[in-house]
C-alpha cells in the first residue's frame, strides 16, 4: 500500500519549528565525536612512530627498550662462512643484566661441552678436550669466536647503548622495505670496543635493521644486517643477525635465535665458575 502526504508551506514550518532544537542538538552531538566514533569502520590502534622532532637520545632509548632486559634465556645457532667451508654451532645462554651471561655450547661434538662465564667483565673459557678453564682479558678480547666475524668483545658488552654512546639523527632511508632513521653514535666512554656506531632504525619498531662499526680512526670495522624481527613479550626484537668482519675474507657469519625468554628466573648457581664444570 502506497501512502502519500500532502504538506503544505505552513505546516512543514510548524513541523521545524518543534523539530529544529532537536537537529541541531543531534548535529552538535556527531560533530564532538572523534572521527573513528563516526566512521561505521571499527577504530584502529595507530603504531608508533619516530616523530620528526624526537632526539637521537629519545630514539636510541626506545631501542634499549626493546634490545636490553632483566634477565634472558634464549638457544642460538650460530652458521660460520668461511672461505672454503660453512660449519653451524649451536649453544644455549643465560644473562643477567650486563654484568653476568653463561653459554655453554651444543654442537658441533668437537665443541660440545665448551662453556663460557661472564662476571663483571671477567671472562673464563672451559674447553672440555683439554679439561681446562682459562681466564680471557686484554687484547685477547678481540680474538675471533670459534673462527666466527664476532669477537669476544661482541659477546661481553651487554650494556645499554644510552649508557655508552651519545646519538643524533642525521637522516631517512629505506631499508628491507621498511621506513628507518639513521643515527650516528658516538662513544663518551673508554672502555668500548667500537669508538662510533652507525645504525639504520625501524621507525615503527624501534630496532636496529643495519649496524656499522667504526674505530676511532673511522675505519669500518664490521657491518652487522638484523631481520627476522618479531612481537616477543611485549617487545620487537630480531632473531636473525648477519655479523661481517671488513677486515678478513669470508661471507660473514650468521647468528639465529631459535628460542628466547626475557625476565626469566635463572638460579644463581648458573653464574658461578662450578658451572664451568
Amino acid at each position: 500500500m502506497n501512502w502519500k502526504f500532502d504538506i503544505n508551506r505552513n505546516t512543514f514550518e510548524i513541523i521545524m519549528k518543534i523539530c529544529k532544537p532537536a537537529i541541531i542538538t543531534a548535529i552538535l552531538l556527531l560533530g564532538s565525536l572523534p572521527a573513528s566514533a563516526r566512521s561505521s569502520q571499527p577504530a584502529t590502534l595507530q603504531p608508533a612512530i619516530i616523530q620528526p622532532d624526537q632526539s637521537g637520545e629519545a630514539i636510541l632509548r626506545k631501542v634499549d627498550q626493546n634490545l636490553s632486559s632483566k634477565n634472558r634465556v634464549f638457544e642460538s645457532t650460530m652458521i660460520i662462512n668461511g672461505r672454503r667451508s660453512t660449519r653451524s654451532v649451536t649453544s644455549k645462554s643465560w644473562s643477567e643484566g650486563d654484568k653476568k651471561s653463561f653459554s655453554e655450547y651444543l654442537s658441533p661434538a668437537a665443541e660440545a661441552g665448551t662453556k663460557m662465564l661472564k662476571l663483571e667483565g671477567q671472562l673464563w673459557i672451559y674447553t672440555p678436550s683439554a679439561d681446562r678453564t682459562i681466564q680471557i682479558s686484554g687484547h685477547m678480547l678481540r680474538q675471533s669466536v670459534m673462527g666466527s666475524d664476532l669477537s669476544y668483545e661482541d659477546m661481553m658488552d651487554d650494556r645499554k647503548l644510552t649508557d655508552i654512546y651519545d646519538s643524533k639523527v642525521t637522516g631517512k632511508d629505506t631499508l628491507q622495505g621498511r621506513d628507518v632513521v639513521v643515527l650516528e653514535l658516538t662513544a663518551r666512554l673508554t672502555d668500548v670496543a667500537y669508538h662510533r656506531q652507525k645504525m639504520w632504525i625501524d621507525a615503527e619498531r624501534f630496532v636496529p635493521l643495519r649496524q656499522e662499526m667504526y674505530a676511532k680512526s673511522g675505519q669500518l670495522l664490521k657491518r652487522m644486517e638484523l631481520s627476522n624481527v618479531e612481537r616477543i613479550q611485549g617487545r620487537w626484537f630480531p632473531k636473525t643477525m648477519i655479523y661481517k668482519d671488513m677486515l678478513k675474507e669470508g661471507k660473514g657469519t650468521e647468528f639465529r635465535i631459535t628460542k628466547i625468554q626475557f625476565d626469566a628466573a635463572i638460579p644463581e648457581h648458573i653464574f658461578s665458575k662450578a658451572s664451568l664444570r
